[in-house]
């Protein structure tokens, strides 16, 4: 499988200062990022945290999909939102707290308790949920 990559250049300080994000693999932009619109009003601009939770809820939606596929089923659609939690870490600096995954699904032939047992492995299963796996994670999943 390939690797991705992204590059970040940054001027200043931490409070001052200010960067650039690229995404280089797929050349799909370059994004402003700092550290006052990280920690408070996103003004335009997005964060560590929103390129996590954009990579969590795609991988999980695709995951999901391949759970799904494995046992001869097939979604109408997939919603997955996820958030992510900036917070204070103890003994000072910040860290990731939390993640919120929101996850529905138009599927027919199962039940609601089959579905949550599928989004579940899912969301354990999910590549992006492993390496997160030293932060809360928790899911809400239900048929739509």
């Amino acid at each position: 499988m390939p690797s991705r990559d992204a590059t970040t250049h940054w001027t200043g300080g931490l409070q001052k200062g200010q960067g650039e994000v690229t995404l280089d693999s797929s050349n799909a932009g370059t994004f402003a990022v700092s550290f006052p619109t990280r920690a408070g009003n996103p003004d335009g601009q997005t964060s560590p945290e929103e390129l996590i939770a954009a990579a969590h809820s795609s991988c999980l939606a695709m995951n999901l999909s391949g759970v799904l596929e494995s046992q001869k089923l097939e979604a109408e659609s997939i919603d997955v939102s996820a958030e992510v939690t900036l917070g204070p870490a103890q003994g000072g600096g910040f860290e990731i707290s939390g993640i919120a995954i929101t996850l529905r699904a138009k599927l027919d032939g199962v039940t609601a308790e089959q579905f949550a047992e599928l989004a579940s492995t899912a969301e354990k299963t999910c590549p992006v949920s492993k390496a997160l796996s030293g932060t809360t994670i928790t899911l809400d999943a239900a048929l739509a």
